[in-house]
């Protein structure tokens, strides 16, 4: 979909999985890739590169559609103080899961918004503790085979066979585990000035 004056929210991502989330809330928006490099910096804390990560998003699409709201987000898995990223294919992602069981994984998922032309900006980071299971080998190498999670963060897809891995899930905004928290969203969007609820008729 092409951003056009009509459509005044864009989602700065091409993940599906954000799209999906962001269809709930029922407003009208477009898709803009941001092109922004994830590579971590030395050092970088999870959280801290989840935050840049979707500031930077949401400022790179914004600068090419000024006068809208635009939406980034990022989710790092944060294994004591090590970021997790995406494993890509099924060797890493084997080892991540091998690494992750029995442990409690914090996702940090940060999401931003942002208007060029107004001058808004915020951001908000929503952390998600996740308990994994005492996973057998076998278990992990049936899950992937079945799952294939290679573009989740820590190969956990927990709207899918993921939630199986699991013992338990602590979060306060339960969407940002699958990559976009609705709740923070939803307050940034609002005082952005986007109308979320529709209105009554006449």
């Amino acid at each position: 979909m092409i951003p056009t004056p009509a459509l005044k929210l864009i989602l700065g991502s091409t993940s599906a999985y954000r799209r999906q989330l962001l269809e709930r809330l029922r407003i009208p928006f477009a898709v803009a890739s941001p092109e922004v490099d994830e590579t971590p910096r030395p050092q970088e804390p999870p959280a801290a590169l989840a935050r840049r990560l979707a500031l930077a998003k949401a400022h790179a699409v914004a600068q090419r559609f000024p006068d809208h709201v635009v939406i980034g987000s990022d989710q790092v898995a944060d294994l004591d103080g090590e970021a997790l990223g995406k494993p890509g294919n099924h060797a890493r992602a084997f080892a991540q899961l091998q690494r992750m069981r029995g442990q409690t994984v914090v996702f940090q998922t940060a999401v931003a918004v942002v208007c060029q032309t107004t001058g808004f900006s915020e951001q908000a980071l929503a952390a998600v503790e996740v308990t994994f299971r005492q996973l057998t080998d076998q278990e992990i190498e049936r899950y992937l085979l079945a799952e294939t999670p290679y573009d989740c963060a820590g190969s956990a897809k927990s709207e899918g066979l993921g939630i199986t891995l699991l013992e338990s899930i602590v979060s306060d905004d339960p969407t940002a585990l699958v990559g976009l928290p609705l709740i923070r969203t939803s307050r940034m969007l609002r005082a952005a000035g986007i109308d979320l609820l529709p209105t009554s008729p006449q």
